[in-house]
């Protein structure tokens, strides 16, 4: 079975919101660590040996609460901040939580590990400097397909946007904004934009195509299209790598007209109850053996060069986890507008899935 992001906790028997891994290690007749790092984060976004060895180098266990998307981690802290330690947001919501003055500035002295990480990831646009953010991945947007139900490579975003070529067998991003950005790209338009006619263009286009599409998804693409419910989908490349280990016949692209590049990072929120735990997770994390531990488990492309030297070939030189340079030079960030702008999304989002 594909280790995605819903079903690695569940291998571990810790499914579910809340969760306590020393209560874990109590279980196994292991220890239970006086004290605990409150972890918020995707599901399944952990080495399988993350907690594990983190308990045996600091001492110290793992609450894992998690989180389905970035507005439901921010709405959770945006009133303030109740116990976190570290949180993992994505690139533009790092912008957001920088913004609302919700995140501790780092301290680099306190993490000698962020030298394992690549120069190009040490000062994105989203947080110059790294100065609230640590990286933790790197994704990119592109599409997913069945090579045996498409006639060829489904290198533009046309195939799943402005076609019905494969129709009811099309799966696209639930997420608004990312979704108008790609669509935006597909219009040859810039992905980042708060011009009210692309949004509408972007809109009608995906009106148009909605008898095609045969789902809009959670970020659970990669398991619809294992299951043969649809042919192609648009997600994200380490959810299609992962799903590419059991099925040869699964295949990924960016299309030529370019993705939506992002990067989720290790972040301290203010107030976290223990921040010097927090410091330490951080830099566990950013180790050469751990940043491999979890590259190996969830698939995607790590900035962590250390890390990446301990790697396989089969994970450094799958096009699907680092795509081709020319396809990455084409791809955009995606970045925090303002509420105002978001909220045009979610509104012309709402009328696409009603429409």
């Amino acid at each position: 079975m594909a280790q995605t992001r819903r079903n690695f906790l569940s291998d571990l028997g810790l499914a579910g919101i809340g969760l306590s891994f020393t209560a874990g290690l109590a279980a196994c007749g292991k220890a239970k660590p006086e004290r605990a790092l409150n972890l918020y984060t995707w599901d399944t976004y952990l080495g399988a040996h993350t907690i594990e060895d983190f308990n045996k180098a600091a001492g110290a266990g793992v609450n894992i609460s998690l989180f389905a998307n970035n507005d439901e981690l921010f709405a959770k802290l945006r009133n303030g901040n109740q116990g976190y330690d570290v949180i993992v947001p994505s690139n533009d919501f790092v912008e957001r939580f920088h913004a609302a003055g919700l995140l501790t500035e780092l301290d680099h002295a306190k993490l000698p590990n962020l030298k394992n990480i690549a120069p190009e990831w040490l000062d994105p646009p989203f947080d110059p400097g790294r100065k609230v953010s640590v990286p933790y991945t790197w994704i990119v947007t592109g599409i997913g397909y069945r090579k045996s139900k498409v006639d060829g490579v489904p290198d533009s975003w046309k195939w799943v946007l402005d076609s019905d070529r494969y129709k009811g067998r099309i799966g696209l991003l639930a997420e608004a904004s990312e979704l108008f950005e790609i669509g935006a790209k597909y219009l040859g338009l810039p992905a980042n934009t708060d011009d009210p006619a692309t949004i509408a263009r972007v809109e009608a286009m995906l009106l148009k195509q909605k008898p095609s599409i045969q789902v809009f998804h959670d970020d659970n693409g990669q398991d619809l299209l294992l299951g043969g419910d649809i042919d192609l989908v648009i997600e994200y490349n380490g959810d299609i790598a992962q799903v590419m280990r059991d099925d040869p016949d699964i295949g990924f692209v960016v299309p030529r007209e370019g993705g939506i590049i992002a990067s989720d990072s290790l972040c301290i929120p203010k107030g976290a109850r223990h921040p010097d735990l927090a410091y330490a997770f951080i830099d566990f994390a950013l180790g050469a053996k751990a940043g491999a531990d979890i590259a190996t488990t969830i698939r995607y492309p790590t900035p962590n060069k250390a890390a990446l030297a301990l790697m396989p070939p089969d994970y450094r030189d799958n096009a699907a986890i680092f795509p081709p340079a020319a396809a990455l030079a084409k791809c955009e960030y995606s970045r925090y507008r303002g509420q105002e702008i978001n909220a045009r999304y979610e509104q012309a989002m709402t009328r696409v899935r009603a429409g």
